[in-house]
């Protein structure tokens, strides 16, 4: 909060090296003037702008996050920022499921020639996240809530299947599978969206056994969805050996993270 009593949030914003902190730079050089709010980490490219980077911004008190690269067709590195659009929008979905506002996340484009929209693009922002407040108040979360959602969400980030579903989704749409078959871009997409719900479903739950032993119905309770679809979830997790049952209360298994 400022001495006034206004919030003042706190942006997180990666920005590619050979254009969007240029730009930076010349808003700077020429005095435009924007709210003190961005704090900038400098990346060679806005396709290494890791999902896992955000996630973990946000768990750090970031209130919002901007990644700035070069314009399409301009990209240093050909194609890192199309590369780029695919994880942000990725991670876009991944936030949704964490509960996370959309609106805290955004990808846009600056040469080093823009030091006038770099400047427009963080008053405009900090005026979005300042509307919304910070993170988790819009949300309705608590900061234990916030906190064990953006933790599930960071393993989602991490899950290799998930980074090669993304790291693929160009090649494949362009030149196709393994065998060289035209991939469907519906079916991908559908793909993609089901296996992050069910890697951030299985992540949370995770989180909740962490703490203390869980029946399927109270793990089902917590995150909002029936019971049947909780169990083939426990299940795998129980398989992969990242939970195990300990104990048995009434007729209810419990579960407690057990990596």
């Amino acid at each position: 909060m400022t001495a006034q009593g206004q919030f003042e949030p706190r942006i997180l914003g990666f920005l590619c090296n050979w254009c969007s902190y240029a730009g930076a730079d010349l808003a700077g050089v020429s005095r435009f003037q924007y709210p003190p709010t961005i704090r900038i980490i400098r990346v060679m490219c806005s396709g290494r702008v890791d999902p896992a980077f955000v996630v973990r911004g946000f768990s750090r008190g970031a209130d919002g996050v901007m990644v700035l690269g070069c314009h399409p067709g301009d990209c240093h590195y050909a194609t890192g920022n199309y590369y780029a659009q695919n994880r942000i929008k990725a991670l876009t979905r991944l936030l949704e499921l964490a509960g996370i506002l959309p609106e805290r996340l955004m990808l846009d484009w600056v040469s080093a020639g823009e030091g006038k929209r770099f400047a427009t693009l963080v008053t405009d922002f900090t005026e979005r996240i300042r509307a919304l407040g910070p993170l988790g108040q819009s949300e309705g979360l608590s900061n234990d809530e916030l906190q064990q959602r953006l933790a599930a969400a960071s393993r989602v980030a991490h899950s290799q299947q998930i980074r090669w579903l993304i790291g693929r989704k160009r090649d494949m749409l362009d030149k196709g599978d393994v065998y060289s078959q035209p991939v469907d871009p519906e079916a991908f997409e559908a793909l993609l969206e089901e296996t992050l719900s069910t890697e951030y479903l299985k992540s949370r739950l995770l989180e909740l056994a962490t703490d203390r032993a869980l029946s399927v119905k109270e793990m089902a309770g917590a995150v909002g969805v029936a019971p049947r679809v909780v169990l083939p979830q426990v299940a795998a997790l129980e398989q992969a050996g990242l939970i195990s049952m300990v104990g048995i209360e009434g007729r209810s298994p419990k579960y407690m993270r057990g990596e």
